[in-house]
């Protein structure tokens, strides 16, 4: 075991030194690197994560040798370096070693404005961050000798003793504060966050300054080769340049362009071999360190110098499109682009986004439900959405929380906000399958329909017709018309889509009810429909008049002559999905909501059903009140309905059978699959599937007409998954609605769950939502059980999930490793899901997120 005394307190950064990442922290490591590349670094030397936790603890490194390496005299700077730079890290602080000697030589060589400048924010750095002192006794932006002197006798008012003038000492006390600062409770709490371990360590830099001042050219600045927010090649950055003569402090610095600009000088007219040197070592970074990077430079009578490189930061548009530029020049190779993308942010691109350079004023915040941004007029139901989508105007539909009845003001709304729910209520999972931006569970805010105002957290009210921005990628509404971005789908989000399905070894299906739908899901590269539900279509306007006549027929005779008007419209459905899905698997889930959700509730809605009908408001009041349930999500629904009113489920089966002969004439080879929710027991699947082979005997018989399906079953209940063994005896397939058994094996309402779920998550009563992100242990415990015994009992059964779990990583992963054949999810979130596919296929998670700087 090694002793403390033999322990390395400091390293050179030069090409062949031993620093690691891992040991001394990604900066230590990049400018390592640009080192090796040729790169003019100012000396540097690294202090490792150890020596940085060993001075926390008060054992001191031989700062007097570590100043030695920089020669006599030195001034400095020390900046973290932290094993990802995300975690961010102490302050840095410059200009270590000034004190009244250097600051009298530099007066005679620079002059007393520039020494009086670097003196004074020497001391302001130092009393603030070092000694922490109170940062308003020092704030001046006066570079006087006066100013000096104030400072000065502030620093030794507040501590009792004069300002340190030894290098030396002052070096020690910069080293133990950031050491201590790192190991702080704010700031572990702060970078852990940010996704950092607790125990991350530290280490430091410590390098000899370049101070931009002298009589020739001289100044500082950044400049980078990308457009942060669109990844297009651009070169953009700041750079301060020194006015000419001895005398020239920061403020009377010029701020000079990089590049040709009408506004004012640029420096690449002013120094075109100077800047024609920065382009070479962006250039240079790109081809050795693999990555877009923004260069810290310095110039000191008329020399460059470089002191750090970072990585570019960048928006999901532009982190997607270096990507692909790095790959198409042979930089990295596909596979490494596809590693550098995060699944999720892929989902910014098929939408718009607000621009994060624009101005925001947050007035509600919720949960980020379904991605994107859209700018509209408040309405508050959904008759006043359709009447704005009617006007032209787009509009932001907000209720307390929606339900099927107001699907076709979803539809119209270019976003939806609820005061409840989560991740997987209805107005959530709705939106992501229609890809509008969705924010739930504002409970800040408050819904007067009566009054026509929203109140929001401050007090604000809002009225119907205030424009507002809804941010559903950042759960947040924003008043007023926000900046925005158009969606991305350009070149580079194809190109990468195009590399992940090639690598994908999962099928990646989507969740689609209508045309529409699927026509996404083709645009985004879907395997087929996994989930298609049959109860949305019944919600147009001709469609649910009828369906209000079959809720209300005497009998079963007069149940199916109803729905023989219902049969050519989902004829027709099924026919537009057959033909758009050309060939690919259409999995059709038979109807499964409770009969109650498509009547009204209000006293309006049921006077004018009665109307409608030609029924006494009494009538209907009875009816309806003998269809309510105290549970509905676990009563009559589902397979129970099916069996219970099986004219719905023969209908259902007819108009696919016979949409499947139909669409079949075009050549493609359609093999519908048809697949009963909510099942609990292996007889009920026997119930249903007699019928549904009987219907499809009768209708060969009848059309003259051969055709194949598959029957499958929508494992959404603990008891299916217990039971599948014997359930796959009748079934083709099995499903796993993941929304449904997660709430059922919770006993959590998805729709109420999110007024409490983040204080659970807070207090680490569960991980995450899990609703937003599949519970492998339990909820997962019964998809293993279900599909190990479906496999045992019928070998060649087809496994997937089809709740919204299916486009998250974690979920895709246990997916992967249970053997299961496919996912489906909302056709928006099919590129997120392939991604996370093909990283998992190809290991991804092993690799580097980014460049090897």
């Amino acid at each position: 075991m090694r002793k403390l005394t033999d322990i390395v307190d400091f390293t050179e950064i030069t090409p062949d030194a031993a620093i690691a990442a891992d040991r001394h922290g990604g900066r230590a490591k990049c400018l390592q690197r640009l080192v090796r590349i040729d790169l003019p670094v100012p000396r540097t030397v690294a202090l490792s994560f150890e020596a940085v936790h060993r001075i926390a603890l008060g054992q001191m490194p031989d700062a007097e040798a570590l100043l030695a390496v920089f020669g006599a005299a030195p001034l400095v700077s020390v900046r973290p370096s932290s094993a990802d730079p995300d975690w961010g890290g102490p302050a840095s602080i410059l200009n270590i070693g000034m004190n009244d000697a250097r600051h009298a030589a530099l007066c005679k060589t620079h002059g007393a404005a520039a020494a009086n400048a670097l003196y004074l924010r020497f001391i302001q750095a130092y009393a603030i961050h070092v000694a922490r002192l109170d940062p308003d006794l020092f704030e001046s932006e006066d570079y006087s000798a006066e100013a000096v002197a104030a400072a000065l006798a502030a620093y030794a008012e507040e501590t009792e003793e004069p300002f340190p003038q030894d290098p030396v000492r002052q070096l020690l006390e910069v080293l133990r504060s950031m050491a201590r600062a790192w190991e702080g409770t704010t700031a572990r709490l702060l970078r852990q966050a940010k996704g950092a371990p607790a125990e991350a360590g530290l280490g430091l830099v410590v390098q000899q300054m370049a101070l931009g001042l002298g009589p020739e050219e001289s100044g500082s600045g950044v400049i980078q080769f990308v457009d942060g927010v669109t990844g297009q090649r651009r070169i953009t950055g700041r750079y301060l340049g020194q006015s000419q003569g001895r005398d020239a402090v920061s403020r009377q610095k010029q701020a000079l362009f990089l590049t040709r600009d009408p506004r004012g000088p640029a420096l690449e007219d002013r120094c075109p071999e100077l800047f024609a040197r920065l382009k070479r070592y962006g250039d240079t970074c790109r081809i050795n360190l693999c990555e877009e990077m923004q260069i810290e430079f310095t110039i000191e009578a008329g020399r460059l110098w470089v002191l750090d490189a970072v990585r570019v930061q960048r928006s999901a548009r532009s982190a997607v499109r270096i990507a692909v530029m790095l790959a198409d020049e042979g930089i990295i190779a596909r596979e490494e682009a596809l590693a550098r993308i995060e699944p999720r942010a892929v989902s910014e691109l098929l939408h718009s986004q607000v621009d994060p350079t624009g101005r925001r004023q947050v007035i509600a915040q919720g949960i980020a439900a379904s991605p994107g941004a859209a700018v509209g007029r408040l309405v508050f139901g959904s008759a006043a959405a359709q009447a704005s989508a009617a006007r032209g105007e787009p509009c932001i539909l907000v209720r307390r929380e929606t339900t099927p009845e107001d699907i076709r003001g979803m539809h119209v709304a270019a976003g939806v906000m609820t005061e409840r729910g989560g991740m997987t209520s209805h107005a959530a999972v709705i939106a992501r399958g229609l890809g509008v931006p969705c924010v739930v569970g504002v409970s800040d805010m408050r819904l007067n329909r009566r009054d026509g105002v929203l109140i929001t957290a401050d007090g604000r009210k809002l009225h119907e017709g205030d424009i507002v921005t809804l941010d559903g990628t950042n759960g947040q509404a924003l008043l007023g018309e926000a900046k925005m971005l158009p969606p991305a789908l350009d070149d580079a989000f194809h190109a990468l889509m195009g590399w992940a399905e090639a690598a994908c070894d999962i099928g990646i299906r989507a969740n689609a009810d209508t045309p529409a739908d699927a026509e996404t899901a083709r645009r985004f590269g879907a395997d087929g429909i996994g989930l298609c539900r049959t109860e949305h279509m019944f919600f147009e306007h001709d469609r649910l008049t009828v369906m209000h006549e079959m809720i209300f027929a005497a009998g079963p005779e007069d149940r199916g002559t109803v729905l023989e008007r219902l049969l050519p419209m989902q004829r027709g459905d099924f026919i537009r999905l057959f033909e758009i899905m050309q060939g690919l698997p259409v999995c059709i889930r038979l109807f499964d909501p409770p009969l109650h959700e498509f009547l009204p509730q209000s006293r309006e809605g049921i006077r004018e059903l009665a109307e409608a009908l030609g029924l006494p408001v009494s009538d209907v009041t009875r009816r309806i009140q003998a269809l309510s349930e105290f549970n509905p999500m676990l009563g009559m629904r589902g397979v129970r309905l099916g069996i219970a009113v099986p004219e719905i489920y023969d209908m259902q089966a007819r108009a696919i059978f016979e949409a499947t002969i139909e669409a079949s004439r075009k050549g493609w080879p359609i093999v519908p699959e048809i697949m009963i929710p909510l099942v609990s027991a292996m007889r009920e699947v026997e119930l249903v599937k007699t019928r549904i082979d009987s219907l499809a005997a009768a209708v060969r018989t009848e059309r003259g007409a051969d055709f194949a399906y598959r029957l499958g079953v929508m494992v959404e209940t603990p008891r299916a998954a217990l039971r599948a063994g014997d359930i796959a005896q009748h079934a083709a397939f099995l499903s796993f609605g993941t929304n449904d058994l997660t709430q059922m094996t919770y006993g959590l309402s998805r729709d109420d769950a999110g007024r409490f779920m983040g204080s659970y998550v807070k207090q680490g009563v569960f991980a995450e939502d899990p609703f937003h992100v599949l519970d492998t242990e339990g909820v997962g415990e019964l998809l293993s059980i279900g599909a190990d015994r479906g496999r045992l009992a019928r070998p060649e059964i087809v496994l997937s999930i089809c709740g919204e779990h299916g486009g998250n990583a974690d979920s895709i992963a246990f997916c992967r490793e249970a053997g299961f054949d496919y996912v489906s999810c909302s056709p928006f979130r099919v590129p997120v899901a392939r991604l996370a596919a093909a990283q998992l296929a190809l290991g991804a998670s092993l690799r580097p997120k980014h460049g090897r700087y």
